[in-house]
């Protein structure tokens, strides 16, 4: 079933869990995390990337999304990952989306408040939830790691913008790790005491699953998957013999690889049996 971003963050809160939100890129990775939801009875977000909705990729895999996301018995919701702007978060919503997240994180705070805060309006307007970023969550290939987020900057964020939820800045990055990182599992639970939201962490792609379990315990109630989706998917790709021509055929393997990887992140989170 459809469902908006608040409510699927509300059935994690009430069941101390996390959500996963899996960045889907086509038809193959949406098949493959719903299947995993279907059979781990787990609530999902599908997300996709902000780029796809500066590209012409949105128009096209909104309505898969859509589609699966209505035939589901689990609670599923459609989420803009990283909007990048104002053109971005309306076409995701004009395409159904119902949940955005808006990432003004590279501005100061002052103009990063008054920029989601225009959005969290207008989203609210249609009755879709913002999730909103504070720290900018960089690459693993950057230089440095930002500051953390600060508590302090936390509270007066949420408290101005009216996000449902808000990315933290805590020790992840977007990419593939060189060395697993070091999550500040202080800093969120001071978080968390401060703001009463649902936090979100980004970058959860190889970061052990102690971390994981750990952060999930101090407050974190969505936790991203991209770069991890993308490699079952395409390592998969890779594998297949080029002798199999008819590309649904050819495509079987790589979901099953996405619904294994699903899967394993589904139980980790503690989403299992809790649609």
């Amino acid at each position: 079933m459809l469902v908006n971003l608040k409510e699927i963050l509300e059935i994690a809160e009430d069941g101390g869990f996390a959500v996963p939100a899996f960045n889907a890129y086509n038809m193959e990775t949406v098949m493959g995390v719903m299947e995993a939801a279907e059979e781990a009875n787990a609530p999902v977000i599908i997300q996709s990337y902000s780029r796809l909705f500066t590209n012409k990729e949105g128009y096209f895999v909104s309505p898969i999304i859509i589609a699966a996301a209505q035939k589901a018995s689990v609670p599923t919701c459609f989420h803009l990952d990283h909007g990048a702007g104002l053109s971005e978060v309306t076409k995701a919503l004009r395409y159904g989306a119902t949940g955005i997240m808006i990432d003004k994180s590279m501005l100061s705070l002052d103009e990063n408040i008054a920029e989601t805060k225009k959005i969290v309006d207008m989203c609210a307007a249609v009755g879709v939830a913002t999730e909103g970023e504070l720290g900018h969550i960089g690459s693993v290939n950057d230089a440095s790691i930002g500051e953390y987020t600060s508590v302090e900057e936390a509270e007066r964020f949420v408290r101005e913008t009216g996000v449902a939820a808000l990315a933290i800045l805590v020790g992840t990055a977007h990419g593939r790790y060189k060395k697993a990182p070091v999550l500040d599992i202080k800093r969120i639970q001071d978080i968390k005491a401060a703001t009463g939201i649902p936090l979100v962490l980004h970058g959860g792609s190889g970061v052990p699953d102690e971390q994981i379990t750990a952060a999930i315990a101090a407050g974190i109630r969505k936790i991203n998957f991209g770069t991890d989706v993308c490699y079952a998917f395409l390592d998969k790709v890779f594998e297949t013999s080029r002798e199999r021509i008819a590309i649904d055929m050819f495509m079987k393997d790589a979901v099953e690889s996405v619904k294994q990887f699903a899967l394993e992140k589904i139980r980790l989170l503690g989403a299992e049996n809790r649609a």
